[in-house]
């Protein structure tokens, strides 16, 4: 854990929870605290608003196709279940992991959402781009690639959506790193602490996003919210 950090750059340095073989009562433990602290910092939400902005004015008659990249164990996609639910939206929620062992607990806890399927899929391989969508969502999850694999990746996506993608990730500032720091006090998990503050440190500035935005030929659309948290909207 260092204490004196610059975040002038994105760190090279890998999450553990990049190890897709991590399994069993530590990864189904990670996630479910990690769940916690999202909710607890509000994460969750910059997501559903998001997606509230990128389906104004769209049909709810229409089915709308909605696959969330990096699912983790699917805590995501019930909430935007619950969302559709909540606003008579028709959706098809898709979760894809590259985790086996995630993609399952998902499945276990999402019994009572039949809207909801889970799959275990490389998202660079050639199968998962040809499939098409309505809308990706990318919560937490870019920040675990290198800019020219983002590029790559978001230029494909783009091309996979009729609508656009939401993108929910971290704002790379030395106060988010010191106050995750501060939070770890209160962590049990040492996986959590460990890739939290690495995941800090390999998040984004604004001009970084805005730089991919000019890349990839979208207008940008950039929003900071708490905590710390970036909501880029990327539209067709």
């Amino acid at each position: 854990m260092d204490f004196f950090i610059s975040t002038k750059q994105r760190t090279n340095k890998e999450e553990l929870m990049d190890d897709f073989s991590i399994g069993g009562d530590l990864l189904r433990d990670t996630l479910d605290k990690l769940e916690n602290i999202n909710r607890w910092l509000g994460g969750n939400k910059v997501t559903i608003n998001g997606l509230k902005k990128i389906l104004e004015n769209h049909s709810k008659e229409q089915e709308i196709t909605i696959v969330d990249i990096g699912c983790g164990h699917g805590d995501i996609l019930r909430d935007v279940a619950k969302f559709g639910r909540t606003h008579s939206f028709k959706f098809r929620l898709i979760g894809v992991d590259a985790n086996p062992t995630a993609i399952a607990y998902a499945n276990e806890l999402s019994a009572a959402y039949p809207e909801l399927t889970f799959e275990t899929q490389d998202i660079f391989s050639d199968d998962f781009k040809a499939e098409k969508f309505d809308v990706v969502l990318a919560t937490l999850f870019l920040h675990h690639f290198k800019e020219k694999e983002l590029i790559s990746f978001l230029n494909n996506t783009l091309n996979q959506t009729k609508i656009g993608v939401v993108v929910n990730d971290l704002h790379r500032h030395k106060l988010a790193y010191y106050l995750f720091m501060l939070l770890s006090i209160f962590i049990s998990n040492k996986m959590i602490i460990e890739d939290g503050l690495t995941s800090v440190l390999r998040g984004f500035k604004r001009k970084d996003l805005v730089k991919m935005s000019h890349k990839i030929n979208v207008k940008p659309n950039i929003s900071w919210k708490w905590a710390f948290r970036y909501l880029w909207i990327l539209k067709r």
